[in-house]
């Protein structure tokens, strides 16, 4: 049976305006993730550790607070899932691997964390992640067919959101791990600009990719999750323009040529759907390779996860996983000259495919070319996502319905680098178009 597992969290936007207005208690949303937490997660497995006590203890601040008109930010009492590669004050980040098994708890806050409590978001607890977010799997399964996998490497943050644990998560992507979890999950996720985010506190995987993101059911969930937290100059402002027809991009590359029947489908309907709505649709021979740009993302992912990670080496057999152990290797394989030159000619791409389509106000993209796949030895197909993700734009994982065998699809909304002011309204805008 599907969808067993799956349930809806609630609004954020709703939930955080009945606490304000004290229709809504921190403690009782609080208890209510953690009693849904209780009820589900030894079948789900989204959760390393919970820290319900003092999530409770938190919420009871905010609960006070709320009640003396101190509203801390637009996630007051609302409580969150925080991958276990980000350190939370006072717990250990473990990364999924033996070989941090003894580490201490985290002395501070990664600043992701911070960010968050300052918004007024309440911590619940550790997520679970693939190694080190890389591909060794970690213990979580899809909560619409526990046979398969919730994608990675964020999968307990995904898989939280979309079992009904918590209202919004934290993630990251280095190549997909944001955008393929939430889109096998079938829920919403923002990928903001590549590097945009302070990765203080995060533990490494490929620095020059590593970006942190954002889950929830919808996507002005997600989106106001990150705004919430992101620099000033990333969050959405009134445009005076919102209400013009926008320019969507359907870009056509070889690369996906391999969607399957289910996945082409969804992006025609959604494609249609927006054309109806007034927007203008335009499907358009990519100028630059999407196979090329992939492959340059994954060389120089490898390069820097062999120097991120070197250590790994000198851990004790078994320690840490075959898939991360060979990602260091391939990497250091890798000469710093080659690596150079290709960092440049992804830049090179980025500027030519950007300049060649600069009359896009955002791009349309399918996720994956299938559905989550089964088991949970593989976290599904990356190729997909990985170019957008070297391009260094915004991206966005909009719910695109289901596939014939009952698990969900999703589409990308993607723009170029720094522009996630502008995708953020563009997204809800063409969300709202769709119901996601």
């Amino acid at each position: 049976m599907t969808d067993t597992y799956v349930q809806d969290p609630g609004r954020v936007r709703d939930l955080a305006a009945d606490i304000r207005t004290g229709t809504l208690s921190p403690v009782t949303l609080t208890q209510r993730c953690l009693d849904r937490i209780e009820a589900i997660d030894d079948k789900v497995e989204a959760w390393r550790v919970v820290d319900g006590d003092r999530a409770l203890e938190i919420a009871a601040e905010r609960e006070a607070e709320a009640k003396a008109g101190h509203i801390r930010g637009p996630l007051h009492g609302i409580p969150v899932a925080i991958k276990d590669i980000i350190d939370v004050e006072g717990l250990p980040t473990r990364c999924n691997s033996r070989s941090r098994e003894r580490i201490a708890p985290a002395t501070a806050d990664a600043e992701i964390v911070a960010a968050l409590r300052s918004a007024g978001a309440i911590p619940l607890g550790k997520a679970h992640t693939t190694e080190f977010a890389y591909f060794d799997p970690s213990p979580a399964r899809n909560p619409h067919n526990l046979e398969h996998t919730p994608g990675g490497s964020s999968s307990g943050s995904a898989a939280a959101v979309a079992a009904g644990m918590a209202p919004i998560a934290i993630g990251t992507q280095t190549v997909a791990s944001v955008n393929r979890p939430a889109a096998y999950c079938g829920i919403a996720a923002f990928k903001p600009s590549t590097r945009s985010i302070s990765s203080f506190g995060i533990t490494p995987l490929a620095p020059g990719y590593d970006t942190a993101g954002t889950f929830g059911w919808s996507v002005d969930d997600a989106i106001l999750c990150f705004e919430a937290i992101a620099p000033a100059f990333l969050r959405a402002s009134p445009d005076a323009s919102a209400t013009r027809p926008l320019s969507v991009i359907v870009p056509d590359d070889v690369l996906i040529a391999d969607a399957g029947a289910d996945v082409k489908a969804a992006l025609t309907k959604m494609a249609d759907a927006f054309s109806t709505a007034g927007h203008r649709v335009e499907r358009r021979k990519s100028s630059v390779s999407f196979v090329r740009i992939a492959e340059l993302q994954r060389t120089t992912h490898h390069y820097e996860t062999g120097r991120a990670l070197r250590y790994l080496q000198d851990v004790t057999r078994g320690m840490a996983g075959d898939k991360i152990l060979e990602a260091v290797r391939d990497g250091l394989a890798i000469p710093t000259s080659r690596y150079l030159d290709e960092r440049a000619e992804i830049e090179g791409l980025a500027r030519a495919f950007f300049a060649a389509n600069a009359d896009a106000d955002v791009f349309l993209w399918p996720a994956t070319p299938e559905p989550a796949p089964k088991g949970l030895a593989w976290t599904g197909e990356r190729k997909y996502i990985a170019p957008w993700t070297a391009l260094g734009g915004p991206v966005v994982t909009v719910p695109a319905g289901k596939a014939a065998n009952g698990l969900p699809i999703a589409t990308l909304l993607a723009g170029a680098p720094g522009t996630d002011r502008d995708i953020c309204g563009f997204a809800r805008r063409l969300a709202n178009v769709v119901g996601a």
